[in-house]
């Protein structure tokens, strides 16, 4: 049987001797770094590089609405926020685990800046802002989900 030969070896202990691996005669090349499923995992298991991908994933799909978009409405503005830009934000957070505050503040900053692009909000706090559209701040919303799934089991 063939092997594919583009497999490569992530090493993620801190004091990983790094032994190379060989698949039949090929060896196989040593990564810092791997996507699987949409998700960057590191030899750290650090989460910081993938949130910082995604904000500006999602920061640039919320330009392209505000410049696409004229009406600053939150019956307009809100529906594609929650289509196109809060999926992305919630993808795969319970494996990330959001290790560090300022990978959740990343995150939570374009949620921030979405409710200020609506008109007659642009006057209010950020919780006033998220309590008129009865929203939740995505750390709530991880909290919810995860005690969702350990009711649901």
């Amino acid at each position: 049987m063939e092997f594919n030969k583009k497999c490569k070896v992530l090493h993620l202990e801190r004091n990983n001797l790094r032994h190379q691996y060989m698949l039949g005669a090929a060896q196989l090349e040593s990564s810092l770094a791997e996507k699987a499923l949409g998700v960057l995992v590191d030899m750290k298991l650090d989460m910081s590089q993938q949130c910082a991908l995604e904000a500006k994933k999602v920061n640039g799909i919320l330009g392209c609405v505000c410049r696409n978009v004229a009406s600053r409405l939150r019956e307009v503005i809100l529906p594609l926020y929650s289509a196109l830009v809060r999926p992305h934000l919630e993808y795969c957070v319970q494996p990330w685990g959001l290790q560090y505050r300022r990978d959740m503040d990343i995150l939570e900053r374009v949620q921030k800046r979405t409710t200020e692009i609506m008109k007659g909000l642009e006057d209010f706090f950020y919780e006033e802002r998220l309590g008129e559209l009865v929203l939740f701040n995505l750390e709530q919303r991880r909290l919810r989900d995860i005690l969702l799934v350990y009711i649901n089991t």
